[in-house]
């Protein structure tokens, strides 16, 4: 048994000015930048949701820009062959997650938990 969950967006978008994508979108959504570690920085800034119910990223990509959700979820393995029957196929690994087609094209990604309150609003798979 396994639990998951929409965690989020990730605004991908093809730039090499990561600051005035991300001023763009916070502006736009209404949601403060906020920094992150190093390492992580270079790619990555995240909009902090004010209710706190959902992760919004922008990050830095080489590939055309577009939006791209997430699917938190506490067992990873569990969570993507639950997608791949379904009908979803793995396209690749990516630090400890799995980037994911859905059978009509789009790709998504299934990461580790991460938002407030999982455990509590998550549905629960066997």
């Amino acid at each position: 048994m396994h639990k998951s969950k929409l965690a989020g967006f990730i605004i991908d978008c093809q730039t090499d000015d990561l600051d005035s994508a991300a001023a763009f979108w916070s502006q736009a959504l209404g949601m403060q930048t906020s920094a992150l570690p190093p390492g992580e920085a270079e790619k990555y800034v995240e909009l902090i949701d004010p209710e706190n119910l959902i992760h919004v990223e922008v990050q830095k990509v080489d590939h055309p820009s577009r939006v791209h959700l997430d699917i938190e979820t506490d067992d990873i393995e569990a969570e993507v062959k639950r997608l791949e029957a379904l009908g979803a196929t793995r396209v690749a690994a990516v630090g400890s997650w799995w980037v994911m087609q859905a059978p009509t094209g789009q790709k998504f990604c299934v990461v580790r938990s991460c938002t407030a309150q999982f455990s509590e609003t998550a549905n629960t798979w066997d």
